[in-house]
């Protein structure tokens, strides 16, 4: 149509823009009117806020918590309406069975269901407190500073209040009795149990130590109550106690370094070289022995050698024969070297170093 109007010189109307809404026309409308409509995120709101707002399906959440599994929560997704006449509540009454003073309470329920109990009664725990008779008392649980009212007193509140000691000292009757405080209690008490359970035959019996608990508390209290001062005077001292240790270990590790490398050095003196080779005895000429011993050398051999006497660090009595231990990575050739000074020089007798020689090696 186009080119005829272009022949006949008409006038020609004005070509539409191709956009994607005019190829697809209604269908993206009715493609976009069918969709799901996304709820989106407003922005400050975190991702698990948002979460509890809108479920999968991007439905409200209940406005009141359920039990059923599935369907959302409901037992029935969409509303039945029907000509039968809706189930009745009923405003019942209810007993607790944990409580002895016979409450009763009220609560909305079907007339059809069954009455049951009520469920939190089984939460309702109680310490067993043990019972005596007047003769088992008269027996057994004499005690000089209590007597018999005031051990019935102590056993009832252990019952009503189930062994909550810090209750049971602010409850106490003082004045009816004299005031107990929370380790008298305990102490009274478990001494009973265990009289008891020792009379009914038991082997596993509870005892409880007043005096540690008293001490335990009261060093508590000291440091509860300490000042700034002292907490960083205690800071401070910790911390030099830590560098003390860490220079202790680096001095044993250097002297156990250091004991190692004389140790290699000892060991490579007294191994002979193997490339060293043997001289026929025939031709040593026997070397005339000079009458006194030069001793500057081998003292000169045994200091460059590098032997080093442990320290005697016992406290204590001691005897100066325990000083002249060797070392034990001290060879056997050394050992006697030192023998042979002590000797010459006089210091030792020969008979002494042979009766002494054990304590060289």
């Amino acid at each position: 149509m186009a080119d005829v109007r272009d022949i006949m010189e008409l006038e020609r109307p004005p070509t539409p823009e191709i956009t994607r809404e005019t190829i697809l026309g209604d269908k993206l409308k009715k493609r976009n009117s069918t969709g799901p409509k996304v709820s989106k995120r407003p922005e400050g709101m975190h991702r698990e806020v948002f979460a509890l707002l809108y479920n999968d399906n991007k439905d409200a959440p209940p406005l009141f918590p359920s039990d059923t599994i599935g369907n959302n929560g409901y037992k029935q997704t969409k509303i039945k309406l029907g000509m039968r006449k809706p189930r009745k509540w009923m405003w019942m009454s209810f007993t607790n069975p944990a409580r002895s003073d016979n409450a009763t309470f009220y609560h909305w329920r079907r007339p059809s269901d069954e009455p049951k109990e009520y469920p939190f009664a089984k939460f309702n725990k109680k310490v067993d407190i043990p019972k005596y008779t007047d003769t088992e008392y008269q027996q057994h649980l004499k005690c000089e500073g209590w007597s018999k009212e005031e051990t019935d007193h102590l056993m009832e509140l252990a019952t009503r209040f189930d062994l909550r000691f810090m209750i049971m000292a602010d409850r106490y009757d003082t004045e009816k009795f004299s005031k107990r405080s929370v380790e008298d209690l305990k102490q009274r008490y478990y001494k009973i149990c265990g009289i008891l359970a020792k009379l009914n035959g038991e082997k596993k019996i509870y005892t409880y130590d007043a005096d540690h608990e008293r001490r335990r508390k009261e060093q508590l209290k000291k440091l509860y109550e300490r000042k700034p001062e002292q907490i960083e005077e205690e800071q401070f001292l910790l911390g030099e106690l830590k560098k003390i240790e860490a220079r202790k270990k680096e001095r044993e590790r250097k002297t156990q370094d250091l004991q190692k490398l004389i140790s290699q050095a000892d060991n490579q003196n007294d191994t002979p070289r193997r490339s060293d080779k043997k001289i026929p005895k025939k031709k040593i000429a026997n070397p005339t022995r000079p009458s006194r011993v030069d001793t500057s050398h081998i003292l000169q051999t045994i200091e460059s050698a590098g032997i080093k006497f442990p320290d005697y660090k016992n406290s204590g009595v001691s005897l100066r024969s325990q000083r002249m231990k060797l070392p034990a990575n001290i060879g056997q050739k050394k050992s006697k070297g030192v023998e042979q000074i002590l000797q010459d020089m006089g210091l030792v007798k020969s008979n002494t170093v042979r009766r002494n020689l054990p304590a060289f090696q």
